[in-house]
């Protein structure tokens, strides 16, 4: 997500090993469900990956919404609830009275979570805002801590650090607060994350990084291959995949996913809308992840066109009564079409 002005931003069928393997280490079992095939969670599952979708705490009261959720979903990501605004209001006093329900509404129905995100410049609380130097590192660094620690065992994977590098052509890191407290700061955010919960995987996450000649591609690119190099706990690189007619898909996209996953690290889509919801777009996203074999799996930024940040560009799944449109259809068929990856 851009900023909040922009942004209101497996069930059965990824079953866990048991209690233990959960805290060592999420480790999975792929279970085939039996609506495989006939649904967006079931049929990715078949493939070896999750279908996710950002979840609002406040619509889990709309039936015709849940109804979709728990038929469809296997992986879901709180849309605002974790953000720093969300989970900490004033300087060390943590709420998660947003974020639970969302994070219990998945596990009763046998849904993973992505935690998004921990650190980052956008949706800071007022206090945080105007904070700098060790104070803000000391208080980010407590902030990863807290929150992580609470959902520890719960939470798939975290978006630890979200949208630290600039736009444009420089390939380098944006001004931000908390760039200005030292170019360390990331590695810092991601050991804080790795002792808080050594379960969980955790990513860097960023926007318009799909294109792979881009220089803010190749900047998060060198930041991945220095963190690996290094030791540093780096476990997946999050995409958020919002395209339009300003930014769209591009057809070196699945190089863009190989490219990374070549480091070593997991790639994640993670935030998919597409403008006019094309379906061959929609089909193309798909198959570029099930190409290569690192890819988790796919979360789309919201489940019905009236749900999205970009509800006038209709970008999802589903329009605003609920139906599915043939983007939906597109998008099954690439999933049940798809080869089962090799196991890792």
């Amino acid at each position: 997500m851009r900023n909040t002005t922009w942004r209101a931003a497996s069930r059965a069928a990824l079953a866990l090993t048991g209690a233990g393997a959960l805290a060592a280490g999420m480790a999975m079992v792929l279970v085939t469900p039996a609506s495989a095939g006939t649904t967006l969670g079931a049929s990715a599952a078949e493939k070896g990956r999750y279908f996710g979708t950002a979840v609002a705490a406040n619509k889990l009261s709309d039936s015709a919404y849940t109804t979709i959720l728990n038929r469809e979903f296997t992986m879901v990501t709180a849309e605002n609830e974790m953000k720093i605004d969300a989970t900490e209001p004033q300087q060390g006093q943590f709420r998660y009275s947003q974020a639970d329900p969302i994070v219990n509404h998945a596990r009763t129905h046998g849904m993973q979570v992505r935690g998004h995100t921990l650190a980052w410049h956008g949706q800071q609380p007022g206090w945080m805002q105007g904070m700098e130097g060790t104070a803000l590192r000391t208080a980010m660094l407590n902030h990863v801590t807290q929150v992580v620690s609470h959902y520890r065992g719960q939470i798939y994977s975290w978006d630890v650090v979200n949208e630290a590098f600039a736009d444009g052509n420089s390939g380098g890191r944006r001004d931000s607060n908390l760039q200005r407290t030292g170019n360390d700061w990331i590695e810092a955010a991601f050991r804080a994350a790795r002792a808080a919960d050594p379960g969980a995987k955790l990513c860097y996450n960023d926007y318009n990084t799909d294109n792979w000649t881009w220089a803010k591609t190749q900047g998060v690119y060198n930041m991945v291959r220095d963190f690996k190099a290094r030791g540093v706990p780096i476990d997946c690189v999050g995409f958020q995949s919002h395209f339009n007619n300003d930014s769209p898909y591009v057809s070196n996209y699945r190089t863009t996913l190989s490219s990374f996953a070549a480091l070593g690290v997991d790639v994640q889509i993670t935030e998919l809308d597409i403008q006019g919801a094309p379906a061959n777009t929609y089909r193309s996203v798909v198959e570029d992840c099930l190409a290569v074999a690192r890819c988790n799996g796919i979360t789309v930024w919201g489940i019905r066109d009236s749900d999205s940040w970009r509800a006038s560009q209709t970008p999802l799944l589903f329009n605003s009564n609920g139906s599915k449109k043939p983007a939906y259809d597109a998008v099954l068929a690439a999933l049940n079409n798809g080869t089962t990856p090799p196991t890792t």
